[in-house]
C-alpha cells in the first residue's frame, strides 16, 4: 500500500507525530485482538469445564442407578428375566458415559492452560477397589538426588516415599512344544524300541491343555464365539480356523464328559435340591430361538453337611415339562422351585420310585404379595384401575394355586 505524496508530512516533527500515531493505533488493535483471543480461550475453557461437569454428573447418575437396581434385585428378588437384561444394558451405558466423562475431563484440564481465570475441572470419581494382594508386583524406584541444587548439601536422609500403583498387563505369547520320541534299534535282535507317546488332552495333541482351557472358557464362560476367537488369533499371528477350534472344543467336551457325569451324580445324590430355569438364545437356521437353561443346585452347608456344594446345568430348546421330568427321573428328595406346572408330575403320588417332596420358594411367594401391594396402591390412586384388577385377579389365582399345591404336598 502506497501513500500519496501530498498526504506525507513536509517536516520532521510532523513525520515523527504521524509515526507515533500509527504505532499507538497498531498497539490498540493488537490489544483488542489479544483481549478477544483471551475471551475466546476463557469461553472455550468454560465450555469444556461445563461439558466435563455434565459428563461427570451423567456418569454418577448411571453409576447410582445401576447400584440402586442391584440393591432392589437383592432385596426383592429377581422379578423377571428382563431385569437381568436391564442390568446388562445399564452396565453398557455406564461404560459409555464413564469413557465420555474421562475424555471430557482431560479436555477440561487442558483448556485452562491458555488462560488464568478459569479453574481446572476436578472430577469426583467413585472410590476404586484396591488391587489384589496376591497379584505380581514390580517395584520401580526412581533414583533420588545425591545433593540439594539450592545449597549443594549432600547430607540427605530419607523422610518417606510416595507410591503410585499402575495396573499393567503382560501380553500373552505362544510357543510350540516339540515332543520328541527317539527310536533305537537293537544290534543284537534287530528290534526297534521307542518310548510311549505322552498323554494329550485331545487326539493328536494339536492344541495344548492351557490354550484349550482358554478357548473353552472364552466360548462358554465369556460367550465369545469361535469366529471372533479365530480373528483374534489371526491378529496375533496364529492361523486357527473356526473349524479347527470347533473340532478342539468338541474333543474337549468329550474329554470332560466323565467329570460332568461325576458332578451330576454328586448333585442328584443330595437330599434336597434348588431348581430353576432361565431363558437363553440358541442358534437356529437363519435366526435364534429362545431356549432354556435348567439349573439344579446342591448346597447342604446350612444343614450341617460337609458335602461340597455343586450345580449341574441342562439345556433345551423349549420349556416343556418333559425336560425337568427327565432330569430328575431318579431323584426322590426335596425340590425347592417355583410354581411351574411342568414340575407337578414330579410331585404326584403315583410317581415311581417315589414322589418328590416340593418346597416352594419364599422369594417367589413374597414377590406376589409385593406386586399385589403395588397394584393396590395404583388402584387407590386411580391409575390403570382396570388393568390393576386384572393383574390382581391373576396374581391371586397364582397365589391360590401355589397355596393349594403346598397344602396338597403337606397332606
Amino acid at each position: 500500500m502506497t501513500l500519496a505524496s501530498e498526504s506525507l508530512p513536509s517536516d520532521l516533527a510532523a513525520a515523527h507525530a504521524m509515526i507515533l500515531a500509527e504505532q499507538s493505533a497498531r498497539l490498540a488493535a493488537e490489544g483488542k485482538l489479544a483481549n478477544a483471543c483471551s475471551e475466546r480461550d476463557e469461553a472455550r475453557a468454560e465450555a469444556a469445564k461445563a461439558q466435563a461437569d455434565r459428563s461427570n454428573h451423567e456418569a454418577l447418575i448411571a453409576y447410582f442407578k445401576l447400584e440402586i437396581e442391584k440393591l432392589r434385585r437383592q432385596i426383592y428378588g429377581q422379578r423377571s428375566e428382563r431385569m437381568a437384561r436391564l442390568l446388562d444394558q445399564m452396565e453398557l451405558q455406564l461404560e459409555e458415559v464413564e469413557a465420555s466423562a474421562t475424555e471430557d475431563e482431560l479436555a477440561a484440564e487442558q483448556a485452562p492452560s491458555k488462560t488464568t481465570t478459569v479453574r481446572s475441572f476436578q472430577r469426583k470419581r467413585p472410590v476404586r477397589k484396591p488391587f489384589p494382594d496376591d497379584i505380581e508386583r514390580e517395584r520401580v524406584v526412581i533414583a533420588a538426588p545425591t545433593s540439594r541444587p539450592c545449597c549443594g548439601g549432600s547430607r540427605l536422609s530419607k523422610l518417606g516415599e510416595d507410591v503410585t500403583e499402575t495396573l499393567e498387563e503382560i501380553p500373552r505369547r505362544f510357543k510350540v512344544v516339540e515332543t520328541v520320541r527317539e527310536k533305537f534299534t537293537c544290534r543284537d535282535c534287530e528290534a526297534i524300541t521307542q518310548p510311549p507317546a505322552p498323554f494329550h488332552a485331545t487326539p493328536r495333541g494339536y492344541i495344548g491343555p492351557r490354550l484349550l482351557a482358554t478357548i473353552v472358557f472364552d466360548k462358554f464362560g465369556m460367550h465369545v464365539p469361535l469366529n471372533r476367537q479365530s480373528n483374534r488369533f489371526k491378529c496375533e499371528g496364529i492361523d486357527l480356523s473356526v473349524s479347527t477350534l470347533a473340532d478342539q472344543v468338541g474333543a474337549a467336551s468329550f474329554a470332560l464328559m466323565p467329570l460332568y457325569r461325576l458332578i451330576e451324580a454328586h448333585v442328584l445324590a443330595a437330599e434336597r435340591l434348588h431348581g430353576d430355569e432361565t431363558t437363553v438364545p440358541i442358534l437356529a437356521k437363519g435366526k435364534t430361538v429362545t431356549g432354556r437353561i435348567w439349573t439344579y443346585v446342591r448346597d447342604d452347608r446350612p444343614f450341617g453337611s460337609q458335602a461340597p456344594p455343586a450345580a449341574v446345568y441342562y439345556a433345551s430348546r423349549n420349556r416343556r415339562g418333559e425336560h425337568p421330568q427327565r432330569h430328575l427321573q431318579n431323584f426322590t428328595g426335596i425340590l425347592q422351585a417355583d410354581a411351574y406346572n411342568g414340575l407337578n408330575a414330579l410331585f404326584e403320588t403315583t410317581r415311581q420310585p417315589t414322589p418328590i417332596t416340593p418346597a416352594y420358594c419364599w422369594a417367589h411367594s413374597r414377590r406376589l404379595f409385593f406386586e399385589l401391594a403395588d397394584i393396590a396402591n395404583n388402584a387407590r390412586r386411580g391409575r390403570n384401575a382396570t388393568g390393576s384388577r386384572r393383574s390382581c385377579w391373576r396374581q391371586s389365582n397364582a397365589s391360590t394355586r401355589c397355596s393349594t399345591s403346598s397344602a396338597r404336598s403337606m397332606a
